[in-house]
């Protein structure tokens, strides 16, 4: 521990050295610094500088509307992880009910979260060139049309089916929700409202069984689809009347008035029904172009280093959610004969462990990235989007993930090997909440690191992380159960944290190359974007 200690010491070192300012620099911040104090020493503070500022801020929303917004994109979040989990406690009911074996109904969760990892290409492309409202609205209408099928005609083949079009309904909503949040906040602040929209998704795999054995427990298991739609159109109607668009394509920074399908219902009847209202000054707007699909741009994301590297840690220590809890309800089962309400409740542990991480890592993430900022001398305002050119933001996003997964892994082996010798149920679901909340605060980590570095394309990144974080999924609920049945759970607790240590050197090679190919990226970027104008001024 010590030598890690020193390593972690070491790099923080080499970091502030790295951005040590220059003598001319140091000047230049000695007379800011000085204009700063006269500043203090007149009353002016931070907030009235930014008031006074003549550059635009960079969101118009107020934190009320901020709030609201991230309030209703977390709700959507919530459905992909919910859809994949709620069956769980009802696997061999639904096996019997459809005279199928087990795992056949294990091939509808698998296929559900392959589809979950492909749609999101789609949604966060469509959302980037067209809106974020219109994929949402899109993306909810499928959903409810897959939830309301499959309970009004049961049927195999049919619940094959549409669980493929739930998911290609329902997973658009993380990318959407990571993207909107990019929309209205800066990196300063970007923690914890990244930790509010998290929320959604990683409480749904804990929850989800809980409800599933609740509905099926006594309004059978096809209340669990009508729970599902009810649920979506709620969502859908809301957003519908109220969920601004965030867009910064469409409409900046929020000072550009939405057209068409971006409006909500809401402003549009105001807008409709209002009588003798005067002409309003000439409104800033955009000017219309085709809309450039392409849902391989989440793809190419994978050819840049850094993020590439990100995106596999990040699925890998994902799906040790689904690892953990697909298999949990067999062991309780089989362990300490569990009905299916006893199994539901116990995976509220997990939940609690997640809600936890939730309310603590945020404000940790930002706590540190303001620490770091202090240390470069980088100002921050939560009206204006830092240059992280030279901010060592891979430290201060992955500080406190390292700790996390160091918990998490702990608590993974003693969860196994408590549960397998069939100790005292509440010791194997103490380390099962310390293990949530470990995952969970270093996935937190993680997915703040990749949207930092992706700020121009926020749903494009977003899309990406989905798929990688719900193939591993699907690879790791395909992988958990035979291992958990041949080798014990114990063993299934001691190879997830030995995949993350096996993997654990990614973390040093962001750490230490990181900013050099942050760099690179802005160079190509800027390179390419002088060689489209050239093209264009030629034509």
């Amino acid at each position: 521990m010590s030598n890690g200690g020193g390593t972690s010491s070491n790099i923080e070192t080499c970091a502030e050295k790295t951005t040590t300012p220059k003598p001319s620099d140091q000047s230049n911040d000695g007379v800011s610094a000085s204009m700063e104090a006269s500043d203090t020493e007149k009353g002016i503070t931070r907030e009235q500088q930014d008031d006074q500022d003549p550059s635009p801020p960079y969101s118009v929303f107020s934190l009320a509307t901020k709030r609201f917004i991230v309030f209703i994109v977390a709700l959507t979040t919530l459905l992909p992880p919910l859809t994949a989990s709620i069956f769980y406690p009802v696997i061999t009911l639904l096996a019997r009910e459809f005279r199928v074996s087990v795992t056949d109904i294990n091939l509808t969760i698998t296929v559900y979260l392959l589809f979950q990892g492909i749609a999101p290409s789609f949604v966060g492309n469509l959302s980037d060139e067209a809106g974020r409202r219109p994929a949402l609205l899109i993306s909810l209408i499928l959903y409810i049309v897959g939830s309301v099928l499959v309970a009004a005609k049961p049927s195999y083949g049919l619940l094959y089916g549409m669980r493929i079009l739930q998911s290609a309904g329902g997973s658009g909503t993380i990318a959407l929700s990571l993207a909107t949040v990019s929309d209205i906040v800066t990196s300063a602040e970007r923690g914890s409202y990244t930790s509010s929209v998290q929320l959604g998704w990683m409480l749904g795999p804990s929850v989800g069984p809980v409800i599933g054995g609740l509905l099926s427990q006594f309004l059978g298991w096809k209340s669990i689809f009508w729970f599902l739609a009810i649920y979506a159109g709620s969502v859908w109607l809301f957003s519908l009347l109220f969920l601004p668009e965030t867009s910064r394509k469409v409409v900046g920074n929020g000072s550009i008035p939405p057209q068409g399908w971006n409006m909500t219902l809401y402003a549009y009847l105001q807008k409709a029904f209002a009588k003798g209202a005067t002409a309003s000054p000439k409104a800033q707007t955009k000017t219309s172009k085709s809309l450039s699909l392409n849902p391989l741009k989440s793809l190419k994301l994978f050819r840049e280093k850094e993020t590439c590297v990100l995106l596999i840690y990040s699925g890998l220590v994902y799906a040790n959610s689904y690892m953990i809890l697909s298999t949990l309800s067999d062991e309780l089962e089989e362990k300490y004969g569990f009905n299916t309400l006893q199994i539901s409740l116990c995976y509220l542990a997990s939940g609690f462990g997640t809600v936890t991480s939730v309310l603590l890592t945020g404000r940790i993430l930002d706590w540190n990235f303001r620490r770091h900022a202090r240390l470069v001398g980088l100002e921050i305002s939560k009206q204006k989007q830092q240059d992280l050119s030279n901010f060592p933001i891979e430290l201060a996003r992955l500080q406190s993930s390292i700790p996390a997964l160091i918990l998490a892994s702990v608590s993974l082996v003693a969860y196994g090997w408590l549960l397998q010798t069939k100790q005292h149920l509440s010791a194997p679901l103490i380390f099962l909440f310390l293990q949530s909340f470990g995952s969970a605060s270093a996935f937190s980590g993680l997915n703040n690191l990749i949207m930092d570095l992706n700020r121009d394309r926020p749903g494009t990144a977003s899309a990406a992380m989905n798929l990688t974080r719900c193939w591993f999924g699907a690879g790791g609920t395909a992988f958990a159960s035979p291992l958990a049945m041949r080798g014990g759970i114990g063993w299934l607790g001691v190879v997830i944290p030995g995949i993350w240590l096996l993997f654990s050197p990614i973390l040093y090679v962001v750490l230490r190359y990181g900013p050099k190919w942050r760099e690179e990226e802005r160079l190509k970027k800027m390179s390419e974007a002088q060689t489209s104008s050239e093209k264009e001024a030629s034509k």
